[in-house]
């Protein structure tokens, strides 16, 4: 098994959420996966799939692209130890995961845009910088000109999250599932390319992410990354 991982300027440093979602998937399944270092720019590597991003799993002759189609594949071929408890699981991960992307995103995106072009490959900074800057309407520099303010309103989002962990050790109950490594996700994407601190101590939520950082032998804690602050 393959996937395209994407990488910053060094191979090892990968920062795909959405890649983060899927290495934690496959390791809460126990399936062994070799990962590709990817580059914004390196289009052709992934033209198999049809399409232009990453993640992309290959199982054999089977190509898969995007997260969301990865983790259900995943589970159909490979019930045991599966990322959704039944349908309805799948379908309230599903709703949470849009959250994650329009809650979250772009706080953290305004906390972290210039660590992170600083961090990529250079062959992928004019792709990023034009790419970026044409989705936003603004300028790089405008963008993350507020990360203090953008942390702030980051940990506001996290709002509902932090009232279910207060209650229960992972999002999804007592272990954790999909829903969780699509929230994690976020958090690796943070740590890979930015020293900004994003959680207090006594905030649920980092007693969370601890837990998520050491699960399947510490894959997580052990990446490439900036030290959590504690």
């Amino acid at each position: 098994m393959k996937m395209w991982d994407l990488a910053a300027a060094e191979d090892d440093r990968r920062f795909s959420p959405y890649c983060w979602r899927i290495k934690m998937a496959l390791a809460h399944k126990g399936l062994e996966v070799e990962t590709i270092p990817w580059r914004f720019t390196d289009k052709e590597a992934i033209a198999a799939s049809g399409q232009d991003k990453v993640p992309v799993l290959q199982d054999g002759q089977v190509i898969v692209h995007d997260s969301w189609e990865i983790a259900r594949y995943l589970d159909e071929k490979y019930p045991a130890q599966p990322l959704f408890e039944g349908a309805q699981a799948r379908s309230l991960a599903y709703v949470f995961k849009f959250w994650v992307e329009t809650a979250l995103y772009q706080p953290i995106v305004r906390a972290i845009i210039l660590d992170l072009f600083a961090t990529i490959h250079e062959k992928d900074k004019a792709y990023y910088r034009e790419s970026r800057e044409k989705r936003f309407g603004r300028t790089l520099e405008e963008v993350g000109a507020d990360p203090k303010g953008a942390i702030q309103a980051f940990r506001t989002a996290l709002l509902p999250v932090r009232q279910q962990l207060v209650q229960q050790p992972f999002v999804c109950g007592a272990k954790p599932a999909f829903a969780d490594y699509i929230l994690f996700g976020v958090f690796q994407w943070a740590r890979a390319v930015s020293p900004q601190r994003l959680l207090e101590p006594d905030d649920p939520v980092f007693a969370w992410r601890e837990r998520m950082l050491d699960l399947h032998g510490g894959l997580a804690r052990n990446a490439k990354g900036y030290p959590v602050w504690a």
